[in-house]
């Protein structure tokens, strides 16, 4: 019984792709071809995303080491600490929508200096998971698409982005206190 419950997950993979396989190399059907020629689509894709990616990226580093960033959330405090946001997670809050390394790295500081159980942290840590890296999601499906009309697709995606920072305080603070 040991040696079935040892080797039956070892042999449990290349079963199932035995038996993927199987109509696959029954069929007159030239699957590698297909295979060959989505790959190739597909690398051309990320060849085109390549100069959206790096101007997106080039352009949130500007803005972190330039100082932006924070002087944009030093601006913002007073009015976000009036509706309920806490100033602590305004730099997360701004980076989020360009770049998920930057806010995660924002985050963990986050975590570093307030402590898991404080209420930025809580705001924070709530506000990553709704949240999503609204620019850089729009630049990589409509550049990789060719998809021309994206007018209200960067504005409705940041207001989204709006909405999940004041609901993940909002929640905290009707969760947790704070």
């Amino acid at each position: 019984m040991t040696f079935l419950l040892e080797t039956l997950p070892a042999l449990l993979v290349p079963l199932v792709l035995a038996l993927a396989a199987f109509p696959l190399a029954s069929s007159k059907k030239d699957y590698v071809s297909a295979f060959r020629a989505g790959a190739e689509e597909g690398l051309r894709t990320a060849v085109g995303l390549l100069p959206s990616l790096v101007l997106l990226l080039t352009a949130l580093s500007m803005l972190s080491a330039s100082g932006f960033v924070e002087f944009l959330a030093s601006h913002l405090a007073g009015a976000c600490r009036a509706v309920g946001i806490p100033a602590e997670i305004l730099p997360l809050a701004l980076t989020r929508p360009f770049s998920g390394a930057a806010s995660t790295a924002g985050y963990a500081e986050l975590m570093e200096t307030y402590g898991p159980d404080r209420f930025p942290a809580l705001c924070a840590a709530v506000l990553m998971g709704p949240s999503d890296t609204a620019v850089y999601v729009v630049s990589v499906y409509f550049s990789g698409a060719g998809v021309g009309r994206t007018r209200h697709a960067l504005p409705a995606a940041l207001l989204t982005g709006v909405f999940a920072l004041v609901l993940a305080c909002l929640l905290c603070r009707l969760f947790f206190g704070g």
